[in-house]
């Protein structure tokens, strides 16, 4: 049985260093790409003839915009309405990377902690800006509950700190978790199947419930991730009393 973790290897395709720094394309790089560019293709095609009787592109184009407006404007308030962009492209670069890493002989670039990890951060970085300037050292204020009493507050305040901070770790975890955990068990079934010929086909129904299955998870991480991500930018909006 082929070792269920190898599909994650990231292995250099073009070779590059730079000053002593290896920064070769990967496979996970390529991978990247064909995301990026499905997802710039998808909305390209939905935006390219718009008409007042939409076709299938313009149909999922103005879904996906408009399912991303709602949710960002119901966690953050109508003020977040000109974030709906940017949030539509994070929504759609980890829903094609979950989608895309299902297809045979692909790779899953959301399986890696390095790169959820790094989305994370970056969202989390401009959640932390954006509160600074708009509501200045206000921003504090969220992690100090109001109405509660001193003492309670030298108990709280180093709570609230440390799971403010903590948001970007269990942001990324949650996304690479489901996604490498999900791929493990498809390549072990995928083993049975092989090793255990005829009486394979109990695995193989297994692969194809579980692939249903990992269909939902990919679409449900990628609305969660950015569900929580709207969430947060609420505490960047609006002044805690």
């Amino acid at each position: 049985m082929a070792n269920p973790l190898q599909q994650f290897e990231i292995v250099p395709k073009i070779p590059l260093e730079v000053g002593g720094y290896d920064i070769s394309f990967t496979n996970s790089s390529i991978w990247m790409v064909v995301v990026l560019t499905l997802a710039a293709g998808i909305m390209f095609l939905g935006v390219r003839k718009m008409s007042l009787v939409p076709g299938r592109w313009q149909n999922l184009a103005e879904l996906l915009y408009e399912t991303i407006e709602e949710t960002l404007v119901s966690s953050a308030g109508a003020e977040a309405r000109k974030f709906v962009p940017i949030m539509l492209t994070v929504f759609l670069f980890i829903l094609l990377a979950n989608l895309v890493g299902l297809v045979p002989y692909s790779f899953t670039v959301t399986s890696h902690i390095i790169v959820t990890l790094a989305m994370a951060l970056v969202g989390f970085s401009a959640i932390v800006i954006i509160g600074f300037i708009k509501q200045g050292p206000g921003f504090l204020k969220m992690f100090m509950p109001s109405g509660v009493p001193i003492p309670m507050l030298i108990l709280l305040v180093p709570i609230e700190i440390v799971s403010f901070f903590i948001r970007p770790i269990t942001l990324s975890v949650r996304l690479f978790a489901n996604m490498m955990a999900g791929h493990v068990l498809l390549k072990v079934f995928a083993g049975f199947v092989i090793s255990l010929g005829v009486f394979g086909i109990v695995p193989l129904i297994g692969i194809v419930a579980m692939t249903a299955l990992e269909v939902l998870i990919a679409v449900l991480q990628a609305y969660v991730f950015t569900v929580l991500i709207c969430v947060y930018l609420n505490d960047a909006l609006h002044a805690h009393h």
